[in-house]
C-alpha cells in the first residue's frame, strides 16, 4: 500500500478549534446572506463551501443546530442531511461531472474533525487521477477555479434543483 503523507495539515487539524473562538458554522449560518461561502439554507440544515477544500466543489452538509453528534439530532434534522446532501451530489455532478465522491463525517478530535462540536457531513468530489505531485511536493493545493466562481456555480445549480 502507498501512503502519501501531509505533515503540514497536521497543525490545522490539531489546532484548528482551538485557535478560532466560536463556532464557524453557526458564525455562517448567523451571517445568513452575507456569508459568501453559504450555497443553500434549509430549514434544518445548510450547505456551505470548505474555505479550505480539498477539490473544487467540496461542501459541507451542516446542521443549523450546535450538536457534535448524529445522536443528538431528530429524524427531521438527519432526514433534510441526507437531502441536502443527495441534492449536493446532484449539483456537483450537473456541474463537474466527478468520477466519484468521498462524503463523511468526523466525529470528535481523535476521528480527525476540524471544527469540535458542531457535526459537518463533507461532500468532496473526486476525479480519476485528481492527486498530484503539487500537493506531495510543493505543500501546494492546486484549485483551478476561485471560490466565489464554484459558490455561484452551486447556487445556479441548488436553485435548478428545486430545492
Amino acid at each position: 500500500m502507498d501512503r502519501l503523507w501531509t505533515p503540514w495539515r497536521l497543525g490545522y487539524v490539531t489546532e484548528a478549534s482551538s485557535v478560532m473562538p466560536g463556532c464557524i458554522f453557526c458564525e455562517a449560518l448567523a451571517r445568513g446572506e452575507d456569508e459568501p461561502l453559504l450555497i443553500h439554507r434549509g430549514a434544518r440544515a445548510f450547505v456551505i463551501l470548505n474555505k479550505f477544500p480539498y477539490n473544487n466543489g467540496h461542501l459541507m452538509v451542516v446542521p443549523n443546530a450546535h450538536v457534535g453528534r448524529l445522536a443528538q439530532l431528530d429524524a427531521v434534522g438527519l432526514g433534510e442531511i441526507m437531502t441536502l446532501t443527495q441534492a449536493s451530489e446532484r449539483a456537483l455532478t450537473a456541474i463537474y461531472r466527478p468520477h466519484g465522491f468521498n462524503m463523511g463525517l468526523n466525529l470528535g478530535k481523535p476521528a480527525g474533525a476540524g471544527v469540535l462540536d458542531h457535526l459537518h457531513l463533507h461532500v468532496v468530489p473526486r476525479w480519476d487521477g485528481d492527486t498530484n505531485f503539487m500537493s506531495v511536493v510543493g505543500e501546494t493545493r492546486v484549485l483551478p477555479e476561485e471560490l466565489p466562481q464554484t459558490a455561484a456555480r452551486l447556487r445556479d445549480a441548488f436553485q435548478q434543483l428545486g430545492i
